[in-house]
């Protein structure tokens, strides 16, 4: 019996990784042997950076959190105590959030917080 080859699944195969590496610059979206390459390092980059993104914006979060406190003199790790104390559970993103663009509330939940 003749061997076969199964060209509609590699075909299937390569096209799925060159469809990937659309966009790609010279041959790494034209030969597969380099968009596979391409296309499994561009894969590990957006794993890595889906958790990078998540430290990046809580330490933004931080940064507006600490900055809006110190309108109100008191520092960002003051406030957190003093919330923690009282109990008052509001996530850094609001926080971060309400110091940006409504600073009268979140001078109040400073006041609060602190008194």
């Amino acid at each position: 019996m003749p061997r076969s080859s199964n060209n509609v699944a590699s075909r299937r195969r390569r096209k799925k990784i060159l469809n990937e590496a659309k966009g790609y610059w010279g041959s790494r979206s034209k030969v597969y042997s380099v968009a596979k390459n391409a296309v499994e390092k561009a894969l590990q980059y957006q794993y890595r950076d889906r958790k990078a993104r998540k430290r990046e914006f809580r330490k933004l979060w931080i940064i507006r959190i600490n900055a809006g406190a110190r309108l109100n003199e008191v520092s960002y790790s003051q406030l957190m105590g003093a919330m923690k104390t009282k109990n008052m559970e509001i996530n850094r993103k609001v926080l971060a959030d309400l110091a940006v663009h409504e600073p009268d509330t979140f001078a109040a939940i400073v006041k609060q917080a602190v008194n």
